[in-house]
């Protein structure tokens, strides 16, 4: 009994490791993670409004002061000419918001607020009553509310000094929805899963566990996986769309790519990223130009002014270059060690993908943003 239990305990620490490194290795996510319900979306809105109130920082545009008119003869006030209404305390704004998806009437949501005109700060102004309309002209929701702008700015005797945009702001809740927003769940009898990301392999996955565990699936392409709805849950496809939206998949490795920002030298190198045979020479060339200005004396018993004269150096250093070779299936840690080794620059590890790439060895794709 003894020796089958040292048996099990030496075959548990043989195998224990390989089991772990398994589970680490297979990452699992949520359906609901990388999918989205075709049909199911977001609405912008966007309207045309005055900011009242602002400490002279308003505009001086004409359109602000016929603005002011109208609204204040909405009111029942009487203003002859738009001219009457002083200018820099207001400002006309675009109001812009998004409304999500199964919004309520009643429900309220933020606004955005952005200047029109030459205002220079927006900072303790009220945003008047605004209409927020669709792209079809329908009233969607109203705005209204003291406008947060997070930024500062100051002035005085010519002097300004500033932090943060102040010409654009935010109302915390401050618009309110007028009316329900209808957002249908599919059709009669299907529904339609979008990937965030289209993908063969994961769409493949996503349909075969929704087809082996809740109702039938297929996947129409990379990006789109089609459910039927089973008819107990005709009336009742928000349980079915939780049931989906729960179930677990395998993840997927993804395209080889590499992700190159020149303007910050930012470099992102995909898992998979692969290297054909190749040799890479790192060098550089180092050019110093060194300029000394000195003043050259008239001879004696001569009249004439003192001279400058410039005596430029030039001094061109070459460091010693470095040849690594990459072997085939190179891996991106290997990738990385070897051009640590060099001593690559972001900008020079940027040159050499894109030769990399250019050469045929580089087995990913290069995205330059």
């Amino acid at each position: 009994m003894k020796k089958i239990v040292n048996l099990i305990l030496i075959l548990f620490l043989l195998f224990a490791p390989v089991y772990q490194a398994k589970a680490i290795v297979e990452q699992t996510l949520r359906i609901k993670d990388i999918t989205h319900v075709k049909g199911i979306r977001e609405n912008q809105v966007v309207g045309y409004g005055l900011v009242v109130g602002l400490p002279n920082t308003g505009d001086n545009s004409r359109h602000t002061q016929m603005t002011s008119q109208q609204m204040l003869l909405s009111l029942g006030t009487v203003i002859d000419q738009s001219n009457y209404i002083q200018k820099g305390t207001s400002a006309a704004v675009i109001v812009t918001a998004t409304i999500p998806p199964f919004a309520k009437e009643g429900d309220k949501i933020d606004v955005t607020v952005s200047a029109m005109a030459d205002a220079k700060s927006l900072t303790g102004g009220v945003l008047v009553q605004t209409q927020l309309r669709a792209p079809n002209g329908e009233i969607v929701a109203v705005a209204q509310g003291p406008v947060t702008t997070g930024g500062i700015k100051a002035s005085q005797g010519g002097a300004s000094s500033s932090k943060g945009v102040t010409t654009t702001g935010r109302v915390p809740n401050g618009a309110i929805v007028e009316r329900d927003i209808v957002t249908p769940i599919g059709d009669e009898t299907t529904l339609t899963l979008l990937l965030d990301k289209a993908d063969y392999t994961m769409a493949s996955r996503i349909s075969r566990t929704i087809a082996t565990k809740i109702a039938p699936a297929h996947a129409l392409d990379g990006g789109a996986v089609q459910v039927s709805i089973p008819y107990k849950f005709q009336n009742d496809r928000v349980t079915f769309l939780s049931m989906i939206e729960n179930q677990i998949v395998g993840a997927v490795s993804q395209k080889a790519k590499v992700i190159v920002n020149e303007r910050t030298g930012t470099i992102v190198i995909g898992g998979n990223t692969k290297l054909m045979p190749a040799a890479v020479a790192h060098g550089g060339i180092t050019v110093t130009i060194r300029v000394q200005n000195e003043v050259v004396q008239p001879n004696p018993f001569t009249v004439a002014d003192n001279a400058l004269q410039q005596n430029t150096q030039i001094q061109v250093e070459e460091k010693q270059g470095s040849l690594i070779e990459m072997e085939a299936n190179t891996s991106l840690s290997d990738l990385v060690e070897a051009l640590n080794n060099i001593g690559v620059t972001p900008t020079d590890l940027i040159a050499i993908l894109q030769a990399l790439a250019s050469a045929g060895s580089l087995q990913a794709e290069l995205e330059v943003i």
